[in-house]
């Protein structure tokens, strides 16, 4: 990261990371709301799990898609306009899906909320690189940064859950897009009050020439290496959290709004992590912790998952009466919050600024792509084996990315001085 920062006042500064965290916090609730929303799909619309796990590939597939075609093009047009052309259009689906109700609406909602995410992280993560000036501080803002979006997960269980009646038929429950409507609102005003100026490009070039060297970033070993990493811990990530509020629903037993509220443990367990990660990482090295959290997560997945076989229907009215097994798989977050955001944070400390945009762009895809893998076939295995069989498939892919950030380890600087 050699490029200069740009100057500005800390006034400056801290209205445009707020304006970062508020998008931030809004697309958590949005994007991670598709858990519930494929359990309240299977029991209001009658989908199967196969067709409601469609939804993450609608989310998904609009942010890779979208990411590969505007990343390289977003510094030219500046990242202010795009953040707000990105908030605009999410406000607008969420007037409009509760009034259309029905299962095909939140396809359309999906995919126009993946678009929009693919710009606001792209343009934030290169907001990120202009406001740091140096590998530690960049680390340290992406974290803090990650840090809100994942309370905006947690809270957008709460959400949910306090729109979500005992009445599987009942679709007042979609309600909750007014308030979300009403959030990006917020977020606009946010924006368009930040002091966002447009990134000065090199000289002479051109959006063919930028997407060209998107494309060249690709083919870098260490580059390549790093996009394995991604797309795994995004897979497993994305394979549980969206499964989740699912399994303690028909595996545990819980009611629905029980088993929602559940699984904002998973969101608060990812956030205390990365939070922790923090202070961790000025200690020890992002290698040694990341192996540490990679093992115990198998380790978690080993103990909990027999804790699951057999359980009893019982009378669940709160998150006081569920059972221990309810409690430990959720913690899995605590374990695997450090990892994207330092894999993260090495790579694009490892580049010029003016290349972050391009760079979060590749991220963003494989983000995405694995991200709709994960979830796809989780369901696929949870529909026609178990929620135990489409748990315990997570072993694979964890197992393969102890392998990968191996690899990415050898192919990054040795003395690389990241810290979270």
């Amino acid at each position: 990261m050699t490029d200069a920062p740009t100057i500005l006042t800390n006034a400056s500064r801290a209205r445009i990371i707020l304006a970062m965290m508020a998008c931030y916090f809004l697309f958590a609730v949005l994007l991670n709301s598709v858990g519930t929303v494929i359990l309240q799909s299977i029991n209001s619309f009658a989908v199967s799990k196969t067709q409601a796990a469609s939804l993450e590939g609608f989310k998904d597939l609009s942010i890779a898609i979208m990411s590969f075609l505007v990343a390289s093009m977003i510094p030219r047009f500046g990242y202010k306009l795009a953040l707000l052309i990105a908030l605009a259009a999410v406000m607008l689906i969420c007037l409009v899906t509760p009034q259309i109700g029905q299962f095909y609406a939140f396809k359309i909602l999906f995919a126009v909320v993946g678009c929009a995410f693919a710009v606001v992280k792209i343009s934030v993560y290169a907001l990120v690189g202009q406001l740091s000036d140096s590998p530690s501080s960049h680390s340290a803002l992406l974290n803090t940064i990650e840090g809100i979006f994942m309370v905006g997960v947690l809270s957008g269980y709460w959400i949910f859950s306090f729109f979500i009646t005992p009445d599987s038929n009942s679709l007042d429950w979609l309600s909750v897009y007014y308030i979300l409507a009403l959030l990006s609102l917020v977020c606009v005003l946010t924006i368009s009050l930040a002091p966002i100026a447009k990134q000065a490009l090199p000289s002479g070039s051109s959006i063919t020439s930028e997407f060209a060297e998107m494309l060249k970033l690709s083919f870098q070993p260490l580059v390549l290496v790093f996009i394995i990493s991604a797309f795994l811990y995004v897979l497993i990530e994305q394979g549980v959290g969206t499964w989740l509020p699912t399994f303690n629903n028909e595996i545990l037993h819980l009611p629905v709004d029980v088993s929602v509220q559940l699984t904002s443990i998973f969101a608060a367990s990812l956030a205390v992590g990365r939070l922790l990660a923090g202070q961790i990482l000025k200690h020890l090295h992002w290698y040694i912790l990341l192996n540490i959290c990679l093992v115990a997560m198998g380790g978690l997945i080993l103990l909990t998952l027999p804790l699951t076989q057999g359980v009893s229907q019982q009378t669940v009215s709160s998150i006081f009466d569920a059972p221990l097994a309810a409690y430990l798989m959720p913690m899995i977050g605590l374990l695997m919050a450090p990892i994207y955001p330092v894999l993260n944070s090495v790579i694009l400390s490892s580049l010029e600024k003016h290349q972050h945009a391009s760079m979060t762009g590749m991220i963003v895809i494989f983000s995405a792509l694995g991200g709709t893998t994960g979830s796809i076939l989780t369901g696929y295995i949870f529909q026609h084996f178990s929620g135990q069989h489409a748990f315990y498939s997570a072993l694979l892919p964890l197992c393969l990315l102890i392998v990968s950030v191996f690899l990415f380890k050898q192919r990054s600087t040795p003395a690389h001085p990241i810290a979270a």
